[in-house]
């Protein structure tokens, strides 16, 4: 009996070893990004690829300095050996992607199957996915009311950007970033004094200012318009169609002067309904208080909740990062 004991535990023991040895002779693949505020995205799309073989370490791409961005990824990681073996880049596609390697920072993105990227324009945008944006509401509110049809505004924003989206492509297809700069772009596709009844007539306004600025480009360069149209069809390829505009437009500005410009007032009313609700169900005035003073300190702030949406996760530009990373490891 006791002989028996004794082998059963030296066997758990070196059953238990092993196991550790094993955790400890995994290779890891160290995936590097542009910021900190990369880390928990690229991290959650790699860490469904782990094996008992292979773990990633997302970081920055410096050890040295503070050093970050785009640029700072691709120089540490295009000249190097181990690109491919032990190291990745995740990088923001921007218009990259897009431009289909008419630049040489377009050709090594696209063309480097080591080097891996958003299709987005950026992470903001997946963030701002139409799909996930009632529940960051919800989850900033803690109200599960359906005040706003996200899905409805974003997808006809869209399709009044579309047009003019497609020239601001075009010109940085030509490498001129002075004739219609994306900034400028962007000032004409941002929401103004939106009104969450009336959410039409924000979109009216701004389909006034592009159909305006359309009608100047048209003029001012008719030597590109056939070019532009046939861009539509080459993009199209790409999953921009006028419907998906918002997913391929600059991530900071769709985030702070589009979405956050619906988010804001819709969970304000949430909110004040809230309020409102627990003043009318409260039997006395220190129950009011009380659970007033409860309800503010659950809540968490929009902005916040909505740089922790994960609601893209069946967008089909997220699954072909999957199938890219896939692929990837079925080479290891």
């Amino acid at each position: 009996m006791a002989k028996t004991l004794i082998e059963n535990l030296n066997s758990s023991y070196f059953t238990a070893a092993h196991q550790l040895y094993s955790k400890k002779t995994r290779h890891k693949i160290v995936a590097y990004v542009e910021s900190y505020d990369d880390i928990a995205f690229w991290r959650m799309l790699l860490e469904d690829f782990e094996t008992d073989e292979y773990y990633f370490e997302v970081m920055l791409p410096s050890s040295t300095s503070l050093s970050k961005g785009k640029k700072m990824v691709l120089m540490n990681t295009l000249n190097v050996d181990e690109l491919g073996k032990s190291l990745i880049a995740c990088v923001d596609s921007d218009y990259d992607f897009l431009l289909q390697g008419a630049t040489s920072t377009s050709r090594k993105i696209n063309d480097n199957k080591y080097i891996f990227q958003t299709y987005a324009y950026a992470i903001e945008n997946y963030h701002c996915y139409a799909d996930g944006l009632h529940e960051v509401c919800v989850q900033s509110t803690l109200n599960d009311k359906r005040l706003f049809d996200f899905n409805d505004f974003m997808k006809r924003y869209s399709q009044i950007a579309y047009s003019l989206f497609l020239w601001s492509v075009w010109f940085s297809r030509l490498h001129d970033t002075h004739t219609f700069p994306m900034n400028d772009f962007n000032s004409y596709v941002r929401v103004r004094n939106l009104d969450i009844r009336h959410p039409e007539q924000s979109l009216e306004r701004m389909k006034k200012d592009v159909l305006a600025k359309l009608a100047q480009l048209k003029a001012g360069f008719p030597q590109y318009v056939d070019s532009v149209d046939s861009l539509a069809v080459e993009l199209k390829q790409l999953g921009l169609v006028p419907e998906t505009t918002y997913l391929y437009i600059q991530g900071h500005h769709i985030m702070d002067d589009v979405v956050m410009k619906l988010l804001t007032p819709v969970c304000s009313v949430l909110r004040r309904e809230r309020e409102q609700e627990i003043k009318n169900l409260a039997l006395h005035e220190e129950q009011y208080q009380n659970e007033l003073t409860s309800y503010e300190n659950s809540q968490i702030g929009v902005e916040v909740m909505l740089r922790r949406n994960n609601g893209y996760k069946d967008l089909y530009l997220y699954r072909w990062l999957q199938d890219d990373v896939r692929e990837f490891m079925k080479g290891k």
